[in-house]
């Protein structure tokens, strides 16, 4: 998916240690995808206070509604694009010459590495799932761009919890997709109370996607993202309802994401941003309706380095 924002703010992320465990809301913010009549989606990262959980660096969470998705081709650098699907089908096309129909429980895991472009969409129909971006380290995000598809991940029981690991691993269950640093993706349903277990190295955050659920204690709402630091040997769930836990080894690099690009200087970004403009390095995808989204205008001020955690 793309952030189809005409006037995309800079974020730059640096490296900032977790600060144990801690409970956080991070209250998203609806961005429409397209114009007044697309999809609206809620956005709880790159938040005010806080851009990444591990190396997940952009949330983007939608319906449920009835909506037709169109999202024309459009560029990704450094990074890997993690769609999840709770209902409904989205066709996802690349330059790279992917065609993959994804449907719920199943991963699309993109991986943009030097550059790509891709453009998804899906006939009218009740859709409901979130679209997910992972930051690439230094010494990977030139890599080949690539795809993957992972119809069957792996599934364990807790408890009365049923956790689907879409990235990473949790209680000796392991997804078959690459990661470039180590974190954790699974979609948990509950149905009781479960104590799932964790790496206490990593930071974690809990989004909610439908029902009624507690983690750690803290009822979850829908557009909030439960930030809860690192430091925990296990989380306590209960309720009734389904969320994502997602989680990693904290970051430790300064990143600049503006766009759909992700860099670590200005002058880089411009030189995605040119080479976007003038159809260099990011192929083609062919049989796409529409023709590739154009970059927004960058700021009239350099794209400046900040923290991680405002």
């Amino acid at each position: 998916m793309s952030n189809l924002e005409t006037v995309p703010q800079e974020t730059l992320c640096a490296a900032a240690p977790a600060a144990g465990p801690v409970v956080e809301r991070l209250t998203g913010h609806e961005v429409a995808l397209g114009g007044p009549r697309a999809m609206t989606v809620t956005r709880t990262l790159p938040s005010r206070g806080r851009r990444m959980v591990g190396a997940w660096c952009f949330i983007d969470d939608y319906g449920p509604e009835v909506a037709a998705m169109r999202v024309p081709p459009h560029p990704h650098t450094g990074l890997q694009t993690v769609t999840w699907l709770v209902s409904g089908e989205v066709l996802h096309r690349d330059s790279v010459g992917s065609l993959q129909e994804v449907r719920p429980g199943q991963l699309n895991l993109m991986t943009a590495g030097r550059g790509i472009s891709h453009a998804e969409e899906s006939a009218e129909a009740l859709l409901h799932g979130v679209q997910l971006w992972v930051a690439l380290p230094d010494g990977d995000r030139h890599v080949a761009p690539h795809f993957e598809h992972h119809a069957d991940l792996p599934v364990l029981t807790e408890g009365d919890a049923r956790v689907t690991v879409i990235m990473g691993s949790l209680g000796g269950a392991t997804s078959p997709a690459r990661a470039y640093t180590p974190l954790l993706g699974a979609e948990v349903t509950i149905s009781g109370s479960a104590v799932l277990p964790l790496e206490p190295g990593f930071e974690h955050a809990a989004l909610l996607l439908s029902g009624e659920v507690e983690v750690a204690g803290t009822r979850l709402d829908r557009g909030t993202l439960l930030y809860l630091g690192s430091g925990r040997p296990d989380l306590a769930l209960g309720g009734q309802g389904r969320l994502l836990l997602l989680g990693g080894e904290p970051f430790e690099e300064e990143i600049v994401m503006w766009w759909n690009f992700i860099g670590r200087s200005h002058d880089e970004i411009a030189a995605f941003r040119q080479k976007w403009a003038e159809g260099e390095d990011f192929g083609t995808v062919h049989g796409a309706g529409g023709a590739p989204l154009p970059a927004p205008a960058l700021p009239t001020t350099r794209l400046k380095p900040r923290g991680r955690v405002r």
